[in-house]
């Protein structure tokens, strides 16, 4: 039987690094000139969705505390969505590949929606 490898084995967590790393890919492309705002911003956001997810995990012995680390997750998941039309609108994503990421991104939304209204599932 495969060792438990904790908030790595989480679908939701899976699917936010998944999605975090195509944007760092979509992002090598975008100008030197948004290097620093629109670039660094949606990477960061991005990345934090999974980084909050796996830091919550290792909380969830604490309700309340898993649910505010969830929370926070489901924040930069946002956050991330309105970069990504950013990016679109800037003419850096196609339409296509930004209604991609950002259906990838609800369903994050959703799967944090159910652990933030149900922490007792994940509680050890």
């Amino acid at each position: 039987m495969p060792t438990s490898q904790g908030f790595r084995d989480l679908k939701v967590y899976r699917l936010a690094f998944k999605l975090a790393m195509e944007i760092f890919h979509e992002s090598k492309h975008f100008p030197n000139e948004d290097k620093f705002s629109l670039t660094d911003q949606i990477r960061r956001a991005s990345r934090s969705v999974a980084s909050n997810i796996g830091e919550g995990y290792r909380k969830k012995r604490y309700p309340k505390m898993f649910v505010a680390k969830m929370a926070d997750a489901d924040g930069e998941a946002a956050e991330t969505q309105v970069w990504l039309e950013f990016a679109e609108c800037c003419g850096y994503l196609t339409k296509r590949r930004e209604s991609e990421l950002r259906i990838g991104y609800e369903e994050v939304g959703r799967m944090l929606g159910g652990m933030i209204a149900h922490p007792e599932k994940f509680s050890s």
